[in-house]
């Protein structure tokens, strides 16, 4: 029985992941997997559905902000790569994770992802802007503000790790993820780059997936 539903939780998973990685891309005429579809895989799964589903739409919030830092630095001497803003964010999520009752190590290998998806989606801009830069932004934001707002998400996040313990050391954590994070790249019609960005953004959630 166990097998049978991994079979078709597996099934589940990969139908989501080949629709993430077509992008944004016309809509599949099948229907896209939904949380029904994850309750018939195995009977726990609304419980793992409800703890993944914000950490991808936290993510997928997160990496808006990628557009916002990308127009903030573009045409100055600041690179996408910012060691010591990396440092404060990953010392600052650490400090959060243990206050929040969350493993520290396990969300700051996360937050290693989230910053990792937030500098592709940038150098993606980047070249866009450098190929063609009609499209490029004319108004600089205020950075000091963005990361205002990367602040605020990423201490939501902090709490949905924390609060997502179960679900992540799930067997079935990579299929239910994988579910949740279709449904937020359909919801909010995330482009392809910015689905390259979200699949880059999870794949340490799951406990014991840091390859």
């Amino acid at each position: 029985m166990k097998r049978r539903t991994s079979i078709r939780l597996s099934a589940i998973a990969a139908a989501a992941g080949t629709a993430l990685f077509a992008g944004a891309a016309p809509a599949p005429a099948a229907p896209a997997p939904g949380p029904s579809d994850v309750v018939r895989s195995q009977g726990h799964h609304p419980g793992s559905l409800a703890q993944l589903r914000p950490i991808a739409e936290l993510s997928a919030d997160r990496l808006a902000t990628a557009d916002l830092v990308a127009a903030s630095k573009w045409g100055t001497d600041k690179p996408i790569d910012d060691p010591e803003r990396e440092r404060i964010v990953l010392d600052t999520v650490r400090k959060q994770a243990l206050e929040a009752g969350a493993d520290p190590e396990e969300t700051v290998r996360i937050f290693r992802d989230q910053i990792e998806a937030n500098k592709l989606v940038q150098r993606g801009l980047y070249r866009l802007w450098t190929a063609d830069p009609a499209k490029a932004p004319v108004e600089r934001p205020d950075l000091s503000q963005v990361r205002e707002e990367i602040n605020r998400i990423n201490t939501a996040l902090v709490r949905a790790i924390a609060d997502s313990e179960n679900a992540r050391s799930s067997a079935h954590c990579r299929g239910v993820l994988a579910v949740s994070a279709f449904q937020v790249r359909q919801e909010k019609g995330l482009d392809r780059l910015h689905t390259r960005g979200l699949l880059r953004a999870v794949p340490s959630v799951c406990a014991g997936d840091d390859d």
